[in-house]
């Protein structure tokens, strides 16, 4: 039986348009009561007038998709340095894994599906080049430290644009998931502790992948506790993990695995710790050596020349600091770039000759 055109016509054309405060209501009547709603939202740091077609949260997620921060995570590091091959995470994959079991947590307990997203997609946006050992360097020679989340809040709040003032002015919870993503301070929303949880289930999982497709280990490496309670494949240990995680949060005020599975959880991260994040087979000495010359090269290079960084960092260090904008531009870098300023900046070029 076909279809009547003109009924398909009128239908589109008629109300079927969901607008924001539909969105609003539609949170408030369907998601759990523990979940946070759009609606209950303590703002922005300056007040805007809200979009007639998606929630602030919804927003929120699509300013931190156009950010350029967002673009440049697809040349970051996430564990292997340069690898060979095009199937290894780099921090914008990983991001992306972390949004996907996130969300699916967040609808299985059927939570805030738009905030978790934000949050997720917000959480890394700070991390400097060449993975954690980037970061190690800048927290060892910046004076005030370095810390990531810290990093991704700033980015959010300072270091980003939107409407041509510095900031996306993002809402209170999800610069609150994004700067509690990790650390011991739990966030203030149950959508905040899924990405928390999330981020490790993601990271675990997928570094385990990237290290045996590397050669690094194999699964007759893995602890045999923790192969066992949550499989040997790696869907099967996410879809395990997952379901503890929403099987132990479902109607409590938190967001975590029972003790067991939390345990065998942690068990896996300090294997990995020991076998691939420190493992001399991934990260070379002579590699590690270059990125700590790269990075503090750099960081003391444009301390010494301020007037060398960008124009607007120029001018944000004159209220917050010269080392503190020199620490945003480091930071701010991919791998390849920071390699090609070094080589630009420090390499001689035989040119004179």
């Amino acid at each position: 039986m076909k279809a009547d055109l003109a009924t398909l016509e009128f239908d589109y054309r008629g109300s079927n348009m969901l607008k924001r405060e539909d969105l609003e209501n539609r949170e408030l009547n369907y998601l759990a009561d523990n979940a946070f709603k759009a609606v209950n939202t303590k703002g922005r740091a300056v007040p805007e007038e809200k979009c007639p077609f998606r929630t602030d949260f919804q927003r929120d997620r699509d300013r931190i998709i156009h950010s350029k921060s967002f673009r440049r995570l697809m040349h970051k590091t996430q564990v292997f340095l340069a690898p060979e091959g095009d199937h290894y995470r780099t921090r914008l994959t990983h991001t992306l894994e972390v949004s996907q079991v996130a969300r699916t947590i967040a609808r299985t307990l059927n939570l805030n599906e738009d905030l978790v997203e934000a949050i997720a997609l917000g959480h890394d946006l700070g991390h400097t080049p060449f993975g954690h050992n980037g970061e190690m360097v800048l927290n060892d020679i910046h004076e005030g430290g370095f810390h990531h989340n810290e990093q991704s809040l700033r980015v959010v709040d300072v270091l980003e644009y939107h409407n041509g003032k510095r900031g996306m002015n993002l809402t209170f919870e999800v610069r609150d998931g994004i700067l509690n993503h990790t650390g011991k301070l739990p966030a203030a929303t149950l959508e905040g502790q899924v990405v928390k949880i999330s981020d490790r289930i993601a990271y675990i999982n997928h570094d385990i992948d990237d290290a045996m497709r590397s050669g690094v280990i194999s699964i007759e490496d893995l602890p045999k506790t923790a192969i066992e309670m949550f499989g040997a494949k790696h869907g099967e240990r996410i879809s395990n993990m997952v379901e503890n995680v929403v099987n132990n949060s479902d109607g409590r005020e938190a967001v975590s695995m029972d003790d067991e599975h939390g345990e065998q959880l942690a068990v896996l991260r300090q294997f990995m710790f020991d076998n691939v994040y420190k493992s001399s087979h991934v990260k070379k000495e002579e590699d590690l050596a270059k990125i700590e010359v790269v990075i503090t090269s750099l960081y003391k290079y444009f301390l010494y020349k301020p007037q060398e960084l960008p124009k607007d960092l120029y001018e944000l260090g004159k209220d917050d600091g010269m080392a503190v904008a020199v620490k945003d531009y480091v930071a701010g870098m991919t791998d390849r770039f920071a390699l090609k300023l070094y080589s630009d900046l420090f390499v001689p070029t035989g040119s004179g000759y």
